[in-house]
């Protein structure tokens, strides 16, 4: 979550679709790039540990624009494949 967290405040698309589960990732990302995320706190987790296959996270993300200030609240699935996490899809709250 972290990691996803730095590609968009990096503006690193690339990562966040390497990092993106095939069965949910779109074909495209396009980041705005007046959006600066500045903030991110891990709320709580459920599962995702060293032997787990599967973990859920929930954050809020603060971001802003020259006009604009807000945050997401997420609570996303990851799953663990061939040793690497991806992200599946989150709820907004």
């Amino acid at each position: 979550m972290r990691s996803r967290f730095s590609a968009f405040a990096l503006g690193l698309p690339e990562y966040l679709l390497r990092s993106w589960h095939p069965s949910t990732r779109p074909a495209m990302l396009d980041l705005d790039p007046d959006q600066r995320w500045t903030r991110l706190d891990i709320v709580g987790t459920r599962s995702g540990g060293p032997f787990d296959s599967a973990g859920t996270v929930t954050f809020r993300a603060w971001w802003r624009s020259d006009s604009e200030r807000g945050t997401l609240e997420e609570t996303s699935d990851f799953v663990r494949e061939g040793g690497h996490w991806y992200y599946v899809d989150g709820v907004v709250a």
